[in-house]
């Protein structure tokens, strides 16, 4: 991951994603990707944390602005709709990686390197 800043904004690049928050802009190999703003919040709080697991609280909290009440599944149903629109987009990467009992963690991995990891184990 790559996150920066320039003179119009923030700029974080995981992979073949560039994001650009503060211009409410998302780029999938250079082209643009629609989403909402929910969505795009999620994206940038797991971008700005890549490689690192976040627990759905703490995300609820950061896109939300508040707690989390017992049972609520917004987190895990925008993580959904993200992970079929950047499916559509790149189909030959995957971002959101799901850790049961923890949390969300975003990384780019291409479906080469996953083939390879299984190929050589």
């Amino acid at each position: 991951m790559t996150a920066t800043i320039r003179s119009r904004g923030e700029l974080i690049e995981v992979g073949p994603l560039q994001i650009l928050p503060d211009e409410h802009l998302v780029r999938a190999a250079g082209r643009p990707l629609m989403l909402s703003i929910r969505e795009l919040r999620v994206l940038t709080e797991l971008a700005r944390r890549s490689d690192r697991i976040m627990g759905r609280e703490e995300l609820f909290r950061l896109v939300w602005g508040r707690e989390m009440r017992p049972g609520d599944r917004s987190v895990d149903v925008y993580v959904r709709k993200l992970r079929v629109k950047l499916c559509e987009a790149l189909p030959q990467w995957s971002f959101i990686h799901t850790h049961f009992g923890f949390g969300y963690r975003l990384s780019a991995e291409s479906s080469q390197e996953s083939n390879d990891r299984f190929t050589t184990e």
